[in-house]
C-alpha cells in the first residue's frame, strides 16, 4: 500500500506549510488518528505511469495478481482531507528541499511520492545518484525530493578490523539539517544477523565496543542519540522532523 502510505504523509507534510481547514495546523485534527478506507478513485498511478520505478517496487510486474490492495486511503478520524495534488503540492514547496532517511521504507516513501508527483504535473524531470544519496528534482518548481540511504542513522565506521557501528555518533546530521522537511525511518536493519549484518562491532562510548549486544538496547541507544541530535541541532523553525513508525516485514 506503498501509494496510500505515501499520500497520508504527503498530506500530513503539506499541513504543515499550509492551512486547510480542520487539519494539524490549526490544531483541529491529528492526522496520525483514523483508519484505512477503501476508495475505488485510487491508486494515484500505476506503475506503467512511472516510468523511473524500481523493479522491486512493481508489484504487478513481478508477479503479484490483485491489485484492490491499492484502493484504499488514510481517512482521519476527526477532519477530511483534501484529494492530494501534485501540482499544488509542488507549488507550495517551490524553492525547498525534501529528504528521506532510513531503509527500504524509506525508499518505498520516496520512490512512490516522485512517481504520483510525476503523474499529478507530468513536469520534466531529472534523477540522480551520487552513492547513498538518489536525488530527484523539478526545475521547474525548483523543489528536490531526496533519499539517503541509512538504514541506522547512527554511523557507520569503516575500520580495520571491520565495520563498526557508532551508537553515539551522527556526523551526517551537518547535511541532513540543511533540508526543509526530513522524515526518518529505522528499525529491520537492527535484527539482522550473520552475513545480512552490515557491521562486524558495535560501539557506545570511548573504548566500549562490542561483537553484539542486546538489538533492542542498541536501537534505544541509537534513537536517543537521534532525537540528541534532533534537540540540539535542528532549527524545527526551519526544518521539519518526521519519524516514520515500524513496518511489517517485507523480506523472504
Amino acid at each position: 500500500m506503498a501509494c496510500s502510505t505515501a499520500i497520508a504523509l504527503a498530506i500530513c507534510i503539506f499541513s504543515l506549510f499550509h492551512n486547510i481547514g480542520g487539519t494539524l495546523s490549526d490544531g483541529g485534527c491529528d492526522l496520525s488518528r483514523g483508519q484505512w478506507v477503501y476508495d475505488p478513485s485510487y491508486p494515484y498511478y500505476s506503475s506503467t505511469d512511472c516510468p523511473f520505478i524500481w523493479k522491486e517496487f512493481d508489484c504487478q510486474k513481478n508477479g503479484r495478481p490483485d491489485n484492490e490492495y491499492l484502493k484504499y486511503r488514510w481517512q482521519p478520524a476527526s477532519c477530511q482531507t483534501p484529494r492530494f495534488s501534485g501540482r499544488r503540492f509542488l507549488e507550495r514547496f517551490r524553492g525547498k528541499r525534501i529528504l528521506f532517511v532510513g531503509d527500504s521504507l524509506s525508499m518505498n516513501q520516496w520512490q512512490s511520492l516522485t512517481c504520483m508527483l510525476y503523474k499529478s504535473v507530468q513536469a520534466k524531470y531529472t534523477i540522480n545518484r551520487i552513492g547513498g544519496l538518489s536525488i530527484f528534482s523539478f526545475p521547474a518548481y525548483d523543489v528536490s525530493i531526496m533519499l539517503s540511504r541509512n538504514a541506522f542513522l547512527v554511523d557507520t565506521v569503516h575500520m580495520r578490523n571491520g565495520n563498526v557501528l557508532m551508537l553515539d555518533s551522527i556526523e551526517n546530521g551537518s547535511y541532513w539539517r540543511t533540508f526543509d522537511v526530513i522524515i526518518f525511518n529505522t528499525w529491520h536493519w537492527w535484527l539482522h544477523t550473520g552475513k545480512k549484518q552490515p557491521w562486524a562491532f558495535v560501539r557506545y562510548g570511548l573504548n566500549n565496543a562490542h561483537k553484539d549486544m542486546n538489538r533492542m538496547a542498541a536501537y534505544e541507544k541509537a534513537l536517543n542519540t537521534w532525537a540528541r541530535w534532533v534537540d540540539s541541532s535542528v532549527d524545527t523553525d526551519k526544518t521539519k522532523i518526521f519519524f516514520q513508525g515500524v513496518s511489517p516485514d517485507h523480506v523472504k
